[in-house]
């Protein structure tokens, strides 16, 4: 339960927030996404036919069970087709299936996080405790005991900042998918909460437990994935004074017309929630319960809202998003973010500690720098993307103005290899 002092807090924050928000009218009115032929749009219709062959092979190969996969260049829908199965009983995948979007929840919660930067609510490099102060005095892991999972520490000497947050170089850890056994076993101790949780749990109580175990490194270090925006999710609900559900329901799903995204799906929309599926024996099985309930989309009243992992959605709602950032910030005519701020999401913020090959990361976003460009089959420097636990994954050109979705939902190696054959298939498609 919430503190009184928090929702008076939260209170006063809102009634002072009316009067100035972030997502204004647009005179640059882009209009909705619509479809076109690709010949209309410089793309080749024969190219992107054979994208469809690569993903009917994939199919075939046993690769996967089946996958959504969507394309609009310049503000045009040029390719949305769904192919195989949604779940081991054979029901026909259709364009219209929710996906759990899993870190692709994350590019969602940073874009709430600089609107409100937009409003003048904190800096970036605000140290988090002046707004979830259980973090003042952060630490970092010393000595485990495996026999018990306790654990020594020593004293940070720099607070974690809102932008260590949002760049992963907190140091915070991510539990259960952590690359440390040790973390793994003191978050599973503590309780924390990753993606989803049937108890009565909300992310107040989770972040406030997460404040108090040790770090990876001291803040700003280096790049560590981890739980900054399930923390983040929180530190809207204090800046802001709504739920953070509320929040994202207002001011960016509702004016992206992004209906079928939330973190719990009404049961209406049931059947469909695409099947996570794995491979047994050469066959495709819906996946069991792990650490966490694979229906946990269709949770009712559902309590934990994970700005890290826990939002579902459609292929074209994905693609709204990705648009309003393509057009600088703007979709349909409202404004969510200023085209200078986009610039900022979207400049190298980590430097070096970002090991991945022919990328940087920004604020929200891994992005292909010139080096990347030149290597060939990533689009052009300045191309943003992610993915997500269960297999998805998107890009974005804002050069060649366009977007690639590729929704799929299994766990474990599957030989699949038609992330990167889509992307740079698709690219080889463009025509003019």
């Amino acid at each position: 339960m919430k503190s009184i002092f928090l929702n008076i807090a939260r209170l006063s924050i809102f009634i002072g927030s009316l009067a100035i928000s972030a997502q204004t009218a647009s005179i640059n009115n882009s209009g909705i996404l619509e479809s076109a032929t690709p010949a209309e749009v410089g793309m080749s219709l024969e190219r992107i036919q054979k994208i469809e062959e690569m993903l009917h092979s994939a199919i075939e190969e046993n690769q996967i069970p089946g996958a959504v996969a969507l394309i609009a260049r310049d503000g045009k829908i040029i390719f949305h087709e769904a192919y195989g199965e949604a779940n081991a009983s054979g029901k026909e995948l259709g364009k219209d299936a929710i996906f759990r979007l899993a870190s692709q929840t994350k590019a969602i919660t940073a874009t709430a996080v600089m609107m409100l930067w937009e409003e003048g609510k904190f800096r970036l490099d605000d140290p988090i405790s002046k707004y979830i102060p259980e973090f003042k005095d952060s630490k970092i892991l010393k000595n485990f005991n495996e026999a018990d999972s306790s654990f020594t520490s020593t004293p940070a000497e720099n607070e974690i900042t809102i932008r260590h947050l949002l760049t992963h170089t907190s140091g915070l850890g991510y539990g259960a998918i952590d690359s440390d056994g040790r973390v793994k076993k003191i978050y599973a101790k503590a309780g924390i909460t990753e993606l989803f949780t049937e108890e009565e749990v909300n992310i107040e109580e989770n972040v406030k437990k997460l404040a108090a175990l040790p770090l990876h490194h001291e803040p700003g270090e280096k790049f560590t994935y981890g739980l900054g925006l399930d923390v983040l999710g929180y530190f809207i609900e204090v800046v802001s004074g709504q739920d953070f559900d509320e929040f994202l329901k207002e001011r960016i799903f509702d004016p992206l017309q992004m209906d079928d995204t939330r973190f719990y799906q009404p049961l209406s929309k049931k059947n469909r929630l695409v099947a996570i599926q794995h491979k047994k024996d050469g066959k495709w099985e819906n996946f069991p319960n792990t650490f966490y309930n694979t229906n946990y989309p269709l949770t009712e009243n559902g309590t934990y809202f994970s700005g890290g992992a826990g939002l579902s959605g459609t292929a074209k709602d994905y693609a709204k998003f990705l648009q309003m950032y393509l057009n600088g910030g703007e979709y349909n005519g409202t404004r969510l973010l200023s085209r200078k701020t986009v610039d900022i999401i979207m400049g190298n913020q980590t430097g070096e500690k970002f090991n991945f090959p022919n990328q940087y990361y920004g604020i929200a976003f891994g992005v292909v720098s010139k080096k990347g460009e030149i290597a060939g089959g990533q689009g052009s420097a300045g191309t943003f993307d992610w993915g997500g636990y269960f297999n998805t994954q998107y890009f974005a050109d804002p050069e060649e103005q366009i977007i690639g979705i590729l929704l799929k939902q299994t766990q474990g190696n599957t030989g699949d290899e038609t992330a990167w054959k889509f992307r740079q298939m698709l690219f080889s498609a463009i025509d003019d």
